[in-house]
């Protein structure tokens, strides 16, 4: 994992994941001299399609050349490739495409349950892996990475790319100045609105077998948060979720919103077909796997938990709450330190005509003071 909050990311695209291209090296070498890193990606739904490949494309094919595009779904390939507009060839077989491309690294963005087999068997074939978090779902998956690596002496880095944002790297600035003092407890609280959040029980997500929740999809993001600004490791964690809005928690329901009889009634119906880049790849491509881009939310095969809360004791003897609710009126984070010292609070809301974002650090003893207050406003409520 980057563990360097100062790195850019054409650097870490460039060179994080393999040796054969360095930052330093595009900067200072001739072009004629340059040796782009061979990168083969699997997974190419909108994720590996835009996030990863169309970036790669579009930004730093000067430094990165993709050479082999993977997808169990023949069809979805195909229409990703013409999406991410590379000439690089298709494959569905995993291994004929590391085989037959040689690349030097593999970018795995498929679904999280999967990405310990084909990480495993990058690594076996001699490449490096970048990942999309999480890493895996599950301790034996992640037992399974750690040994291959270990074999096969390559890298695998995952992309956390929330610790890279300003007021991350500003708190931790903070916590590393002491500005609190010793820390003692952390707020955290993550509130998903009624699209993002919803959003996550239309997908292959809404299947503990394939995200393993939200506590491991989403969450991930926000403990590799917690542990890089605490600087210690959890030791014991307490842990409740429920599904208490979606799925079974309705009176009506379908497959999915295209065939729905209740398209006049349901808040939650969307439009799959106005988006035209996902009609592409997972609309037109039903055929070959079944998998419906647009499920109901209402649908009660769903197992993953809407409403999420822990309590995390790390190694340095700090608190973390934790909580996560997906069916809220507003987007947002409210993350709260308390040290011997003083308080750092952070907070961004947006949706539900409340506006705020801001980072206030007040100190504890005598009249508090707030010593910084950044871009905090109420632009509506």
């Amino acid at each position: 994992m980057i563990a360097d909050s100062t790195i850019t990311r054409r650097s870490f695209i460039s060179g994080g994941a393999a040796l054969a291209v360095t930052a330093s090296s595009v900067v200072s070498a001739p072009r004629a001299a340059e040796r782009r890193l061979r990168m083969a990606l699997v997974g190419t739904g909108a994720r590996g399609s835009f996030t990863w490949g169309q970036e790669v494309v579009q930004g730093y094919s000067d430094v990165v050349e993709i050479v082999g595009l993977c997808d169990i779904n023949h069809k979805r390939v195909e229409a990703a490739k013409k999406l991410i507009g590379t000439t690089a060839p298709s494959f569905v077989d995993f291994d004929r495409m590391i085989k037959e491309t040689h690349p030097d690294t593999v970018m795995v963005t498929t679904v999280d349950a999967t990405h310990a087999r084909y990480i495993v068997r990058a690594l076996e074939l001699g490449c490096d892996v970048m990942t999309e978090k999480p890493l895996c779902t599950d301790e034996e998956q992640c037992v399974s990475i750690l040994d291959a690596q270990k074999k096969s002496g390559k890298k695998v880095i995952v992309a956390f790319n929330a610790r890279h944002d300003p007021e991350a790297e500003k708190i931790k600035g903070l916590l590393m100045e002491k500005a609190v003092g010793d820390v003692i407890s952390v707020d955290f609280h993550e509130y998903l609105d009624t699209s993002h959040g919803a959003d996550y029980f239309r997908r292959w997500h809404r299947l503990k077998q394939n995200s393993g929740t939200l506590l491991v999809h989403k969450a991930s993001h926000h403990f590799d948060l917690a542990n890089w600004w605490l600087d210690s490791t959890p030791v014991e964690v307490t842990a409740f979720g429920d599904l208490k809005f979606y799925g079974r928690n309705n009176s009506f329901r379908s497959t999915h919103c295209r065939v729905c009889p209740f398209k006049q009634q349901c808040k939650f119906y969307w439009d799959v077909t106005q988006n035209q880049d996902y009609v592409k790849l997972y609309v037109d491509c039903e055929s070959e796997d079944g998998y419906l881009r647009d499920g109901c939310v209402w649908r009660e095969d769903i197992n993953i938990y809407d409403t999420m809360s822990m309590v995390v004791k790390y190694e340095n003897g700090v608190f973390l709450n934790y909580t996560a609710n997906t069916y809220l009126p507003f987007e947002g984070q409210a993350i709260s330190i308390n040290g011997r010292t003083g308080r750092l609070d952070y907070n961004e809301f947006g949706g539900g005509g409340f506006e705020n974002k801001g980072l206030r650090l007040t100190r504890s003893f005598g009249k508090s003071e707030v010593i910084q207050d950044l871009d905090r406003k109420v632009l509506t409520r």
